[in-house]
């Protein structure tokens, strides 16, 4: 599954560069993480600092 980011989100920015695939972009109010672009490989979720980045 794709992973998504929560609200606990606090816009570091972070995931971003980290996204092998570039899936992740700036919101409104946080990050977002494109599904079909996403490859599942969790490297958003280990540099998170507040855990934001989750599978669906």
């Amino acid at each position: 599954m794709a992973y998504c980011i929560s609200d606990d989100c606090i816009s570091c920015g972070a995931c971003m560069p980290e996204c092998p695939v570039a899936a992740i972009s700036s919101g409104d109010s946080k990050y977002i993480i494109d599904d079909n672009i996403c490859i599942e490989c969790g490297v958003c979720a280990s540099v998170c600092p507040v855990g934001a980045p989750q599978p669906k």
